[in-house]
């Protein structure tokens, strides 16, 4: 397919490809492409690699030749149904070729991840409340559904909490379990997964809970895999946790809040990483619309540094690129992604100079070439 620009400011020049690619999802019509050098922070204007309604998160393939999208398309009976969404990826140029579809079996899909193995993937449904497992073949494209699992319950918030919502999925660092992080529970709910065959059962235990009304959202382990954090999206804190690997179980280390201690209006958070390095974790509010950053001690607490402006309004996603030298804080709201150096000894955020504009960002991915 033939690249379109998603910006009419100039392109920069460049002599070679740069290292990687980075694919923005998106609450618009479109997945888009820039070049990423994360040694020199040179990055190129955004394109279009592909077009569909609402791809909101992406997830990429273990072998950096394919991507997979959530969205929400309509059906031959005129219904809006959710889909996981395969394509092949041009590393050359950033172009996203459609290899298949598969309905998610779910309402209103919001995250998904792919297995070590690239076998399988798992995709959170959050209007429906539950969890669902495709094969994935060698030609990279979705196969059956082979399994799922529908969350049931409620927690005390009455217009948030009347049910369940899943809202992330994420593969334990030995491939043994997904973890999903659900909203309208407030638990962390662990299940067993046998990627060769895309099975997927409750673990016991099933999980961990968090205090009433945190609404945990996204969910991020430590390089170490000793330690994990979930952040809650309605209480605006992030829970620290010990990790049993084996057991595939959770314990509860520390509650902490993202926000300032004098800030009194309404704010929400959305993503949680942890630095390559181990040292520093990250998360957004939107609201307050800032990174927060904390370091993280060798028991795995953690200690607010600081928070940075993102450099927007809504900052539903960041991540953090290779060589962990700069974040790209996605700011759904003001259409635009910002770049910030991180300093490597405090973690602090430094804006990099570097702005891209595209509709409605909300996911931020990397592909080496």
């Amino acid at each position: 397919m033939t690249l379109s620009t998603c910006s009419s400011a100039p392109q920069e020049a460049t002599s070679a490809p740069k290292p990687y690619l980075v694919y923005f999802g998106t609450g618009a019509e479109a997945i888009y492409v820039s070049e990423f050098d994360p040694a020199s922070g040179e990055l190129s204007d955004p394109m279009m690699a592909a077009e569909l309604p609402r791809p909101n998160f992406v997830a990429i393939h273990p072998d950096g030749e394919h991507l997979y999208a959530a969205s929400r398309i309509e059906n031959a009976a005129g219904e809006q149904v959710s889909v996981a969404v395969a394509y092949s990826i041009d590393r050359e140029n950033g172009a996203l070729t459609r290899l298949n579809e598969v309905d998610a079996r779910g309402a209103g899909s919001c995250h998904l991840n792919v297995d070590a193995t690239g076998k399988m993937l798992a995709i959170a449904n959050y209007a429906s409340g539950s969890v669902t497992a495709m094969t994935i073949g060698a030609d990279g494209r979705l196969g059956e559904i082979s399994g799922f699992v529908q969350h049931e319950g409620s927690s005390v918030n009455p217009d948030r909490q009347q049910g369940p919502h899943a809202h992330s999925v994420n593969f334990s660092p030995d491939n043994r379990f997904v973890i999903a992080a659900d909203l309208g529970l407030d638990k962390v709910l662990v299940y067993r997964v046998a990627p060769q065959t895309g099975s997927i059962e409750a673990n016991d235990p099933p999980g961990v809970s968090v205090a009433p009304g945190g609404g945990p959202r996204h969910f991020t382990f430590h390089p170490n895999g000793r330690s994990a954090y979930v952040i809650n999206e309605m209480a605006s804190t992030v829970t620290a946790f010990d990790y049993d690997a084996a057991a595939g179980s959770f314990s509860e280390l520390q509650t902490i809040s993202t926000l300032p201690e004098d800030f009194d209006g309404a704010s929400t958070t959305a993503e949680v990483l942890v630095h390559p390095s181990g040292k520093f974790l990250y998360g957004s509010n939107r609201g307050h619309d800032s990174i927060a950053v904390f370091t993280i001690g060798d028991d795995g607490k953690l200690t607010p540094v600081d928070r940075t402006s993102s450099g927007g309004v809504t900052p539903r996603n960041f991540r953090i690129g290779p060589e962990g030298k700069f974040l790209f804080a996605a700011n759904q709201k003001t259409n635009n992604v910002v770049l910030f150096q991180i300093d490597q000894d405090t973690g602090r955020l430094t804006a990099a100079g570097r702005e891209l504009e595209m509709p409605n960002p909300m996911c931020v991915r990397f592909v080496k070439r």
